[in-house]
């Protein structure tokens, strides 16, 4: 396809994590391993959560659904990355990249948002106990769950149209070993400074803003909790939870919260999702498997 007197790029050539096939056969194995991981411990709980009458709660029905984010938001760059570790040319079309870079955003943001809610979902067990059952009702857990996933849709819509109308004619070199938007925008044949402050202003504000909700749903729990016990224990709780929290979130405000033409993010993209990829992992850790019911039921 031309576009003016160019040729429009048909393929992207994706960047090694590693220069050398020892490391990239090494990398291939920590990487199975981790994805394997992923696989293993988010299906069993979503299958736990699924069959077990007493796991039917609106906090394990919350945690069913993000065990079912993670499960997805590892498979979108993963499989590819993996195959990626082993070829010797790491090359994408330019309609599979698009695709990688919606649903990396789709899911990607469907989690911020249902983590948000399961912050809210702990402030009113703790905070209000005896309403609890009335305000976290299955239908509004529904509803909840629902506007998650259309909020990520929302955001990845706006994001993957902006990338897809701007011309790309050569280079066709990503600068990071996936498809996502700071690195492929750069190589558009126009100037890009309002595409980023308009990608900034969705991307940036969407995740600074629910870390922000996430910290303040955490430290009102604790400073709601008057018996040294029970801070113990919240604090316990709160700190595991805001470390996965700070691991997915601290990334994605890096990478989103101002434009890549301010100084090259290109290789910290690919150190930074090399943390992302690690969180889908530790969820189901820390989210559920220190559970007495979940153990339990499993």
């Amino acid at each position: 396809m031309e576009v003016g007197n160019h040729t429009r790029v048909t393929e992207f050539l994706l960047a090694a994590i590693s220069p050398t096939w020892q490391s990239q056969a090494i990398l291939f194995v920590i990487f199975l391993l981790v994805y394997a991981a992923t696989l293993v411990g988010n299906t069993l709980i979503m299958l736990t959560v699924g069959s077990d009458p007493r796991l039917r709660t609106p906090m394990y029905f919350l945690l069913g659904n993000l065990s079912f984010l993670d499960l997805c938001y590892s498979t979108v760059t993963a499989p590819k990355m993996l195959v990626d570790f082993l070829a010797e040319k790491r090359s994408i079309s330019f309609e599979a990249c698009m695709a990688q870079l919606f649903f990396l955003h789709f899911v990607g943001a469907a989690e911020m948002f249902l983590l948000t809610v399961m912050a809210y979902d702990r402030y009113v067990a703790i905070c209000k106990p005896l309403h609890y059952p009335r305000i976290m009702n299955r239908q509004l857990c529904s509803w909840l769950v629902a506007a998650s996933w259309t909020g990520g849709f929302i955001h990845s819509t706006v994001q993957t149209i902006l990338t897809m109308r701007l011309p790309f004619c050569g280079p066709n070199k990503v600068d990071s070993f996936f498809c996502d938007v700071s690195p492929v925008i750069k190589l558009a044949c126009t100037d890009i400074y309002v595409i980023e402050l308009l990608m900034v202003s969705n991307s940036g504000l969407i995740s600074t803003s629910c870390f922000i909700i996430l910290v303040t749903s955490y430290a009102t729990i604790l400073v709601k909790i008057r018996s040294p016990e029970g801070r113990r224990k919240a604090l316990n709780v709160c700190a595991s939870h805001l470390a996965v929290v700070t691991l997915f979130f601290g990334p994605c405000i890096f990478i989103y919260a101002w434009p890549s033409s301010t100084f090259s993010k290109g290789k910290l993209v690919s150190v930074l999702y090399n943390i992302n990829i690690i969180t889908p992992m530790l969820n189901p850790l820390i989210y559920t498997l220190r559970n007495k019911d979940v153990k339990s039921a499993m």
